[in-house]
């Protein structure tokens, strides 16, 4: 059998080289794309720049001023979250079990979910307005308004000698609230922008105070559950209704509150809280009255 010839190559002539090489990198070229669909990791190039450009800042401006700090060392509430398909959007949890800080920043995205017509089903609120034991002419809170889905009832009960307070942290959540209230004629509706650890209720002014899917959102809720008491008339009461572990509606499990922790919170505030015996698919009612 015939050796091979040991002997080395003859070098390639310069001009072969550089067109092999040519026609290799025109072949890598060509395969990226195809490279990049196959492998899922096809990458965005960045942005042409003119002529006296620079390539894009950072998002923090160094010369903005810091950011408020929230009460009681809560963390601070994130960007708009648009809500979720059912139930209860939350855009930024706070710590493990610890109240849900975040934004509802434009009512126009959440009236489609807080104004669901499938809501009276769960929400039943004239069995709400029931527990509340309203009469008219009394001043009653709607605390954490929303879009004001408890509004028309609210102010059918305390009738036109009444007074409902509509309560929200969003500018554009009150905004929202003030149009409803003269659209659908809720003459003695008072909507109003709160801030986020003071209702900023006048001492002994309201009767009833009503907290609907909102108590879980609450930092240091007994001390806010302090405000809450000095603001009670004698026989004024603090009514919770919020969402049960086992709900299909409402925040993660790990961030809701049981009725027995909402008694024990009202009760260090001062309050008398019990459990009312409203049946509600969803949600759970504490009443906690002025002693």
């Amino acid at each position: 059998m015939p050796q091979p010839s040991t002997a080395p190559c003859p070098p390639l002539p310069r001009a072969t080289w550089t067109t092999a090489l040519a026609t290799a990198l025109a072949t890598a070229l060509a395969l990226t794309p195809l490279l990049s669909v196959v492998c899922g990791c096809a990458s965005t190039p960045p942005a042409p720049t003119t002529p006296g450009s620079t390539a894009p800042a950072s998002t923090t401006d160094p010369s903005a001023p810091p950011a408020s700090p929230q009460a009681h060392g809560t963390p601070a509430p994130a960007a708009h979250t648009p809500p979720s398909p059912r139930g209860h959007a939350h855009g930024h949890h706070g710590p493990e079990g610890g109240p849900l800080v975040h934004r509802f920043e434009k009512a126009a995205d959440w009236v489609p979910m807080f104004d669901a017509p499938d809501r009276n089903a769960w929400q039943k609120p004239a069995d709400v307005i029931a527990a509340m034991t309203l009469a008219p002419g009394m001043t009653v809170v709607d605390l954490g308004a929303g879009t004001g889905y408890f509004l028309p009832h609210l102010s059918r009960a305390v009738g036109p000698s009444g007074v409902v307070l509509a309560l929200d942290v969003e500018a554009d959540m009150v905004r929202h609230l003030d149009e409803r209230a003269r659209r659908e004629q809720l003459s003695n509706v008072k909507p109003r922008l709160v801030p986020f650890d003071d209702p900023q209720l006048d001492a002994a002014s309201v009767d009833r105070i009503l907290i609907v899917d909102t108590w879980h959102h609450i930092p240091d809720r007994p001390r806010y559950a302090t405000h809450l008491r000095k603001a009670l008339r004698p026989g004024g009461a603090v009514v919770v209704v919020d969402f049960t572990q086992e709900a299909r509606q409402g925040p993660p499990r790990h961030h809701r509150i049981t009725p027995d922790q909402v008694v024990a919170e009202l009760k260090a505030a001062g309050l008398a809280p019990t459990i009312a015996t409203e049946d509600l698919p969803e949600q759970y009612v504490v009443i906690g009255k002025l002693p």
